[in-house]
């Protein structure tokens, strides 16, 4: 499995662990100048912007911590282009962040939330 593929069933995953949850699922794969948001959903009267990482393991850390500043920064500006075009400006949102990886056990999968907030000074 290439990476991309690997990428797109960690999505899947996420999806269905989120959905179990209790989360809707708005969207995936967002598409905006800015950049990709992975999963767009509501939890509750929330809208949840959900960044998902995985790994083949934890060598190089756990997955979640690869969503740096650089990273929350490109989502920040794609959620608000998303809350723009949705007319949602006052909107309840949050940024999830959804990391999977396999490891000898099988997959693991920890969800952070609200792992970083809405910046209006992206």
């Amino acid at each position: 499995m290439d990476a991309k593929e690997f990428g797109a069933s960690g999505e899947d995953l996420a999806e269905r662990h989120l959905k179990a949850l209790g989360y809707k699922i708005l969207e995936r794969n967002y598409r905006t100048s800015a950049g990709e948001l992975d999963i767009i959903a509501k939890d509750g009267d929330v809208i949840v912007f959900v960044e998902v990482k995985s790994r083949r393991g934890v060598s190089f850390g756990e997955p979640e911590l690869a969503v740096n500043f650089h990273k929350q920064r490109r989502l920040t500006r794609a959620a608000w282009m998303y809350l723009t075009r949705a007319r949602s400006y006052n909107a309840p949102c949050r940024f999830d962040v959804v990391g999977i990886y396999k490891d000898g056990g099988g997959t693991k999968i920890k969800v952070l939330k609200d792992a970083f907030e809405l910046s209006e000074a992206y």
